[in-house]
């Protein structure tokens, strides 16, 4: 019988945060631990993502710890892949390499901020999806 859960190693981590441009970040304000989701990048191993002035950018300023979280979910399997990080802003000259990334924004407002998150530990697992509500019903 085939394994429930199986653990990615780090490359496989990698390739599928690659393949993805959406999931949520979890950063600490003002003593509260707060998720958003946010639309990223890959580079060199590390996470990007824009950001205009408000809670993500404050949270990530005063505590720099995150966590960021991406699920792939398939019809026999689920995924989720956890990077544990440092989140920093990029200064103007070191961002402007931010524009030539797959990093498009999802809804139209100011994001002048570029974030970097360069990870500490990332794992993941993915898990085979039962579906039990296939069989709770009568067959033709």
């Amino acid at each position: 019988m085939a394994k429930e859960i199986v653990s990615f190693t780090p490359d496989e981590c990698w390739d599928l945060l690659g393949s993805k441009e959406f999931g949520r970040l979890a950063y600490q304000l003002d003593g509260q631990v707060n998720i958003a989701p946010i639309n990223y990048a890959v580079e060199d191993r590390r996470l990007v993502f824009r950001t205009g002035e408000g809670n993500k950018l404050l949270g990530v300023l005063q505590n720099p710890d995150v966590v960021f979280e991406v699920d792939d979910i398939g019809p026999e399997w689920a995924a989720s892949i956890i990077v544990r990080g440092k989140a920093s802003e990029l200064a103007h000259e070191e961002a402007l390499w931010a524009d030539q990334m797959r990093l498009r924004p999802w809804i139209r407002s100011e994001k002048q901020h570029v974030v970097v998150i360069s990870p500490t530990e990332v794992s993941g697992m993915k898990f085979r999806l039962h579906q039990p509500w296939k069989s709770m019903f009568p067959q033709p």
